[in-house]
């Protein structure tokens, strides 16, 4: 990753993007696009289509016409493979393009997009591809004279809901086991940042992913995701997003076909520090970095810090240095930590949450201004907030951006029930020298992944998803697959 090259790469021009559908890029059948406002300096970008419902419905037509062909549900296993390893070639040689792209369209800061995005999104077709024939069907243990065989077929047509903070990473997370199951998919990004992932979706078709088995639909939620959730031909709805979204999308399965849905909300997600903690000083430097990556737009980011009263000033003091040193600017400059927040709307919710928690009583360590290194974007400062109480809003509700909430406890029976007192239950952190407490705090706090002296950072080879409030089912390792297969029994006489 070398400046020059981003630099060659970050005023390319960007047409206008159409919709995938049935392997054709096409306008909207309305003709109406949505402007594309890069976060960076806010300047048009270009321009994607506006998918409506009658968009939406030729993509699932599509999608349902491939999967009942078979051109890909039933293509040999290993036909399937090779393609999905082909389609991670193409990202990976496109890397750079697609980083850069990636950071144009949302602002997340080159340095973590070009692992994140590009590298985790090859990494995710590769191990998926490996799965592809590894799917084995079951012999039940039956009484003598019968026979009883349990298969695993693909389920039909995905619909796919990605959200904007890491678009590839979390669109390789639902494309490619659902593809990898053999399934056809209509995906719908956001319209906050569809560039990458619709430069996915041409490379996928460079791969030689047959026609209409991924389809794109580009729009805003109230249009082309509803018309989605809501159409009677989806088998399976998979989101990456807010709560209040997920519900909306429960409702419309209810009230349309009872497709599937699988729900990845957001977190209040506790990182706890105790006094036996082996180094504070990279405990400190760590946990800085799980809240304000991205500027704080990661699902699973550590919003809420429980410190140990005996070293609970000692701690926030380095956490408050961290933070005031951390490098605020340019996300396509290499030299920067944090980047833009992704839009006006974003950086407006961060302020008024940040007044809320002033006025409630929180005292502002550090940061939280809106700063302009690169005129007409979207900045702010780390915001450190200690004298945080429990019931303040700032404590129980996701911010989505880069302010952090500190509150002391005194013993573990306090860190838990801290830890627990959200509607929340994505990730947390557990910081301590003890492996008997560390392995109680992982089964007493209620989270779907729980970090032990580090925070972010799991690979692929183990689940994400939430318990509680963040949702259900789980993205990533094999046992994603799961969501995207249906069983079926067959019961023989012999």
């Amino acid at each position: 990753m070398k400046q020059e090259h981003i630099d060659a790469l970050r005023h390319l021009p960007i047409a206008h993007q159409g919709l995938l559908i049935d392997g054709q890029w096409q306008p909207a059948a309305s003709g109406q696009t949505l402007p594309v406002v890069s976060p960076i300096d806010g300047q048009t970008l270009c321009s994607i289509a506006a998918a409506g419902a009658v968009d939406v419905d030729r993509a699932v037509q599509a999608a349902r016409r491939s999967f009942e062909q078979g051109v890909w549900s039933r293509m040999a296993p290993t036909e399937r493979k090779k393609i999905l390893h082909r389609i991670a070639d193409r990202i990976e040689v496109h890397h750079a393009e697609l980083a850069v792209l990636g950071v144009r369209d949302n602002g997340t800061e080159i340095a973590m997009a070009w692992k994140a995005e590009p590298g985790s999104a090859a990494g995710t077709f590769r191990y998926y591809a490996e799965c592809v024939d590894k799917v084995n069907g079951e012999i039940a243990p039956t009484p003598e004279g019968t026979l009883g065989l349990i298969h695993k077929e693909a389920v039909g047509v995905v619909g796919a809901i990605v959200p904007w903070n890491f678009p590839l990473m979390i669109g390789a997370w639902k494309i490619a086991p659902a593809l990898a199951a053999g399934n056809s998919v209509v995906l719908k990004p956001s319209e906050d940042a569809s560039l990458s992932l619709l430069r996915l979706a041409q490379l996928c078709l460079d791969a030689g992913l047959p026609p209409g088995v991924l389809n794109v639909v580009t729009g805003t939620g109230a249009e082309a995701g509803e018309a989605l959730a809501r159409h009677m031909d989806v088998d399976i709805l998979t989101f990456t997003g807010s709560g209040p979204v997920g519900r909306m999308l429960l409702k419309a399965s209810a009230e349309s076909n009872l497709k599937r849905v699988y729900l990845e909300l957001g977190g209040k997600s506790p990182n706890v520090v105790f006094e036996d903690a082996p180094d504070l000083a990279q405990a400190a430097k760590v946990s800085a970095m799980g809240i304000f990556r991205n500027s704080g737009q990661v699902c699973v980011a550590g919003s809420r810090l429980l410190v140990q009263r005996s070293v609970h000033d000692e701690f926030v003091d380095r956490l408050q240095n961290i933070a005031s040193s951390l490098r605020v600017g340019d996300p396509l400059d290499v030299t920067m930590d944090i980047g833009a927040v992704s839009s006006a709307r974003q950086l407006a919710r961060n302020q008024s949450m940040l007044a809320r928690a002033l006025e409630q009583g929180a005292r502002l360590r550090t940061g939280g201004q809106v700063i302009a290194p690169v005129p007409g974007g979207q900045y702010m400062s780390p915001a450190v907030l200690d004298g945080v109480q429990p019931e303040m809003e700032i404590a129980r509700q996701e911010v989505f951006g880069p302010v952090l909430a500190v509150m002391p406890f005194e013993d573990e029976a306090e860190a838990v029930r801290l830890a627990n007192g959200t509607e929340y239950g994505l990730a947390a952190g557990v910081w301590t020298g003890s492996l008997s407490r560390a392995h109680r705090m992982v089964r007493a706090i209620k989270a779907g992944l729980v970090h032990v002296n580090t925070y972010g950072g799991p690979d692929i080879t183990v689940p994400l998803g939430g318990v509680r409030q963040s949702g259900n089912g789980h993205d990533k390792s094999m046992h994603a697959l799961d969501k995207y297969l249906d069983l079926k029994t067959a019961w023989i006489q012999l």
